[in-house]
């Protein structure tokens, strides 16, 4: 548990919150944010995009951004966040399993992300992310209510009790026109796999290219029947 978070938030403190930010903008929600937990706000980016990036810049300037390199990314997802780390004022902060993907082959066999997505999701993404976030009590995400069934209901700041921290979700509200929009407005980096089939991005062995028509995310984890990586679960 994070030693300051009985002082800097809670479930009271995140409760009242999404009551009283439902209808902010996202600068504010932001705002608010960085002046309720200072320094020991982050931010996470799985750099599909720099959407997040671009507006917790701005209103946060120096915002520790984290990335998890699962070591089975797309080149155009480390380019992607290179770029945004060259671009943006932010302190890019880069998080790696446990194991190399070489000594996880060697340890529990190869094509683990095939035959049990979800201990490869686990040991790739949700145990270093538990740990990236320890120094912290709140992190901001780009979860929108758009995005899946699974996050249709997804507050703009809830208590994560799993990490026993605050969550904020400033983009919630936002629809995919808004998105775009912003997006253009402000000249914002975007993995180029975006302009190539894949509307949500993950490793390169479990994303595979989106039809026209799809579900933005059918293409993360296709044919397992898993639709999130634990993060957010």
């Amino acid at each position: 548990m994070n030693a300051t978070i009985t002082q800097t938030g809670g479930p009271e403190l995140a409760e009242r919150a999404a009551l009283e930010l439902e209808e902010a903008s996202a600068q504010e929600i932001i705002a608010w944010a960085a002046e309720t937990f200072g320094s020991e706000l982050c931010m996470t980016s799985s750099m599909a995009d720099a959407l997040m990036v671009d507006l917790a810049s701005k209103t946060a300037p120096g915002i520790d951004v984290i990335f998890l390199d699962t070591g089975y990314h797309f080149p155009e997802t480390i380019g992607t966040r290179d770029a945004v780390a060259s671009v943006y004022d932010i302190n890019l902060i880069t998080v790696e399993p446990k194991r190399t993907v070489a000594e996880q082959d060697l340890a529990l066999g190869p094509r683990l992300h095939g035959r049990d997505p979800g201990i490869c999701c686990h040991l790739r993404k949700v145990e270093p992310l538990q740990r990236a976030l320890e120094p912290y009590s709140a992190w901001l995400t780009g979860l929108r209510r758009e995005d899946s069934v699974t996050r249709r209901d997804t507050p703009i700041v809830q208590w994560d009790r799993r990490r026993q921290m605050t969550k904020i979700n400033p983009i919630a509200r936002w629809t995919q026109q808004e998105v775009d929009t912003y997006m253009t407005e402000n000249g914002v980096i975007v993995n180029p796999l975006q302009y190539d089939g894949y509307p949500s991005i993950g490793c390169e062995p479990c994303t595979r290219r989106v039809a026209p028509g799809e579900d933005p995310r059918s293409g993360r984890w296709a044919g397992s029947g898993k639709t999130e990586c634990g993060i957010h679960t």
